[in-house]
């Protein structure tokens, strides 16, 4: 997908993309886990997600922006979406199981940046 106005962010859509995703994701999957009948052995499931929805729209912002603290605010990004990815994995919901693959993605999206 090109980007909005800016050619020179095109080289980053990717990551861009995928924190887009990520965030969606983890929104929705926060939702559902709040109707799960476990819902309170979840609690750290559902902050997790909470933070990592956070971080991911906030980066693809500093991305589309340049901004000069970008790769430092990836690599942070990248690590809560793995421990994101790990808490998820551990409930068998169709939701929690999605949700988990889209914060690989772009926690490996986030990674490429960070390096």
């Amino acid at each position: 997908m090109p980007t909005v106005v800016n050619s020179t962010v095109q080289q980053y859509q990717m990551c861009i993309d995928a924190c887009i995703k990520c965030m969606q994701a983890c929104e929705e999957c926060l939702t559902s886990c709040l109707k799960e009948p476990d819902v309170q052995s979840r609690s750290h499931c559902i902050n997790m997600l909470r933070d990592c929805a956070d971080i991911c729209a906030m980066a693809s912002q500093w991305i589309s922006r340049g901004s000069m603290y970008v790769k430092q605010f990836c690599q942070l990004c990248a690590t809560i979406c793995e421990a994101c990815a790990t808490e998820c994995a551990k409930y068998q919901d169709n939701h929690c199981q999605q949700c988990a693959d889209f914060c690989r993605e772009c926690a490996e999206e986030c990674r490429k940046m960070a390096a």
